[in-house]
């Protein structure tokens, strides 16, 4: 073992590199730990509402990423049961905290955008850690090469399977009885779609698709799987006939979209969720240990909240340490007995930040996991009760509830 770092964060995703580059922008440094050799860039895309677009601007990144991706303007459903269309939603209108600003993110470029900021060696790939451990005032942590880590700050944002979490007590994330597959078609000329969120509802099933840039397209697929279904997870030629399959009443484009889709451009997944009440009742942070990300708030892709509120995470808890660290002792303390003091000071003050950031986030955690099922449950349910309450009654109100989670500031760095 060598030294001791002042901040290890487990984790090279949205979350962890948020944090991370929000901790270097307040002068503060980090070391990132990723299991894998190179960015993880599951998931290909992913929607960015007005509330990422504040946390990006908090971190000096927005700017760049607009010029990437264009602006989404609304959100049309339509039934594949009737084929009409059931709600029509325009984006273009202000919230409490700004105009509302939705566009598509590509994963990758996100994360090389959040990488390229940072400083040479702050992320250390084929990092992969087994266990945690107290020593005192500094956790250790182990890797699986036998390496030994010694933090006096351990943020965990290592996702549904996080060691982190595991630590702190939290239950591995329950299924949502539902799955995931995700796609992402590269025309490689202009794709031709107009700049709206697409979404088709069926018998137990939902589908959506929206344009990154004039190019490229992101898709989705989430159903509820038989035991007939797991065949396809790890085999992309039939995943995509699958998805196929169940495109009833739809334009042809939507079809040429799936069809245009590489074998290497589409992901299974299941659906996971952390129950709200183990956040209610359990410890987001514990003395100089927290979550954050997946790692935190697993959550059903039903409003489009994981990546962005994995960006509000980010900002802070960067701030909230930031203050911690940042802040100096007492000055009536004598010279001596700072000394002495002064590493049971800083914990203190680390654990205090955590504290603080565990509290802002906890109820915006819970509200996000619980709304998101909920919508989730009526969008992707089957029978004609349910289909008939989501498309003849309650579609506008849930395109609604996506603007409505969307309208949230996570405030400056400083």
């Amino acid at each position: 073992m060598g030294g001791v770092e002042d901040i290890v964060i487990v984790g090279a995703g949205i979350a962890g590199l948020t944090t991370s580059l929000g901790l270097h922008r307040l002068g503060i440094r980090s070391l990132v730990l990723e299991s894998s050799d190179s960015l993880r860039t599951t998931g290909f895309a992913f929607t960015t509402w007005a509330n990422a677009w504040k946390a990006l601007d908090a971190v000096g990144l927005a700017s760049s990423l607009r010029q990437h991706h264009q602006r989404i303007l609304g959100n049309v459903t339509t039934s594949t049961i009737s084929g009409l269309q059931t709600s029509k939603t325009s984006f273009e209108v202000k919230g409490k905290h700004a105009e509302h600003e939705v566009r598509c993110v590509q994963r990758k470029l996100l994360l090389e955008a959040l990488a390229e900021e940072l400083p040479s060696g702050t992320i250390r790939y084929s990092s992969k850690v087994v266990s945690l451990e107290e020593s005192g005032s500094v956790m250790l942590v182990h890797l699986a090469d036998g390496t030994i880590l010694r933090t006096k700050v351990l943020i965990g944002c290592d996702g549904v399977n996080s060691v982190v979490a595991k630590w702190l007590h939290f239950k591995k994330p329950a299924f949502a009885g539902r799955s995931a597959i995700r796609g992402f078609a590269d025309f490689k000329r202009n794709h031709g779609f107009e700049n709206k969120f697409i979404q088709f509802f069926g018998e137990g099933f939902r589908y959506g698709f929206l344009p990154c840039d004039d190019s490229k397209v992101y898709w989705f697929f989430t159903w509820t799987p038989s035991s007939q279904d797991k065949e396809i997870e790890d085999n992309p030629a039939r995943m995509k006939q699958f998805v196929l399959g169940k495109l009833e009443k739809v334009p042809d484009e939507i079809r040429n979209v799936i069809e245009n889709t590489e074998l290497d451009g589409m992901t299974s997944s299941a659906i996971r969720y952390r129950h709200p009440w183990e956040l209610l009742w359990g410890n987001v942070s514990k003395g100089n240990v927290c979550v954050a990300g997946d790692a935190l708030h697993p959550m059903t892709p039903d409003i489009g909240q994981g990546g962005c509120s994995a960006l509000e995470d980010g900002v802070v808890l960067a701030r909230c340490l930031g203050q911690a660290l940042l802040k100096k002792p007492s000055e009536d303390k004598r010279e001596d007995k700072m000394e002495r003091e002064g590493d049971h000071d800083e914990y203190t003050r680390i654990e205090s930040g955590l504290k603080k950031y565990a509290k802002e986030r906890k109820w915006r955690s819970i509200n996000l996991i619980t709304t998101a099922y909920i919508v989730g449950y009526i969008q992707g349910g089957g029978g004609k009760a349910i289909s008939f309450l989501r498309d003849k009654i309650l579609a506008r109100f849930l395109a609604g509830f996506m603007l409505k989670m969307a309208d949230f500031d996570c405030g400056k760095l400083i």
